[in-house]
C-alpha cells in the first residue's frame, strides 16, 4: 500500500501537514517501507490567522497523492484533517523514524 509522508529530513516524520511542500511516497509491504516517489505540492498554511479553509489547495494535494492509502505528518489541524478525510485520505499525526512508523501503521490500515 502507498502512504504519503510529510518530512523535512526524509528520515523522520517531522513536518506539519500545512507546511509541507512535498510528500514522500512509500510503498509499505510486509513491514517494509520503500520510498517510491516524491510529490511536490503547494503549501496549505499561509501563516495568516485570518485565512479561510483553502479547499482548492487541499483538493490539489489530494490529486497529487492519488493512489495513497493514507497521509502521515507530525501535526495537522482539525479542519484540513476533516477535509482530507472527506477527499478519501485518512490522516495520521505520528512521530519517529519513517520506516518503523509506517510498518506499525500498515497493521491497522
Amino acid at each position: 500500500m502507498l502512504i504519503a509522508v510529510a518530512t523535512k529530513t526524509g528520515r523522520e516524520i517531522d513536518q506539519h501537514f500545512g507546511h509541507a511542500e512535498r510528500f514522500l511516497i512509500y510503498n509499505v509491504d510486509n513491514a517494509t517501507a520503500t520510498l517510491v516517489d516524491e510529490k511536490k505540492v503547494e503549501r496549505y498554511c499561509t501563516y495568516d490567522p485570518e485565512h479561510p479553509l483553502r479547499a482548492h489547495i487541499l483538493a490539489n494535494i489530494a490529486a497529487a497523492l492519488t493512489g495513497c492509502r493514507a497521509i502521515v505528518c507530525s501535526q495537522i489541524g482539525q479542519a484540513p484533517r476533516e477535509e482530507m478525510e472527506g477527499l478519501g485520505f485518512p490522516t495520521f499525526a505520528l512521530a519517529g523514524e519513517i520506516g518503523p512508523a509506517l510498518a506499525e501503521l500498515a497493521k491497522v490500515l
